[in-house]
């Protein structure tokens, strides 16, 4: 398989950042992307399989899920079907780096490098991905859900996004974990920084 183009890397970082994952059959010699979002981002999925296309070998899939809950009120269980689509690309040693900088022991990291492999591009897939609006109507502000990873983790994207790309930044605790908020004064930098690259189906979360 041909090596990742530079576009292919930038957004893999980002989407690394937020709900992509690779994968690994053979102890870390090779990996595949996937990919899985719901119905709603489907057009965002079929965008990214079209960024990866070159290296996948079948387009995306539909996946049903069934959760089970117990409604308390009547005193019966419930099954809702969500309805999702994902693709896997092929496997290939272009994407070990990638892995072996994002995970420790099969669990999602954040290299200490990453304000080196972070660019605007990742960062408008990173929020495509995980970002929204802090609260619409209320707030101009932005947040990122960086609930899967550590305190030190986030603590370490906070610092790159000021750093780096010069954003206000706090870190707000949610339950058990932590998430990023690009405050207000940032909004208008922020929304300049990611917008060329934030497809159509997308552009709600900066409106």
């Amino acid at each position: 398989m041909s090596k990742l183009s530079s576009i292919q890397r930038e957004v893999l970082v980002g989407i690394l950042l937020g709900d992509a994952n690779l994968q690994t059959f053979n102890h870390g010699r090779t990996y595949r992307l996937r990919c899985l979002q719901s119905e709603k981002h489907k057009e965002y999925l079929y965008h990214l399989f079209d960024i990866y296309k070159n290296i996948s070998n079948s387009g995306p899939h539909h996946l049903q899920e069934v959760v089970s809950h117990t409604d308390i009120r009547y005193e019966k269980d419930i099954n809702k079907r969500y309805n999702k689509y994902y693709f896997n690309t092929l496997t290939s040693s272009s994407f070990r780096f990638y892995a072996q900088s994002f995970y420790l022991n099969g669990v999602k990291m954040v290299p200490y490098y990453i304000e080196r492999l972070l660019t605007p591009r990742s960062l408008a897939y990173w929020f495509m991905d995980d970002g929204s609006l802090k609260w619409r109507d209320h707030s101009k502000g932005f947040r990122f859900c960086t609930d899967s990873f550590t305190y030190r983790d986030v603590c370490l994207l906070s610092t790159v996004l000021q750093k780096k790309f010069h954003l206000a930044t706090s870190i707000v605790k949610n339950r058990n974990s932590h998430r990023i908020s690009i405050l207000s004064q940032s909004h208008d930098h922020f929304r300049n920084l990611i917008s060329p690259y934030i497809i159509d189906s997308m552009k709600y979360k900066i409106a």
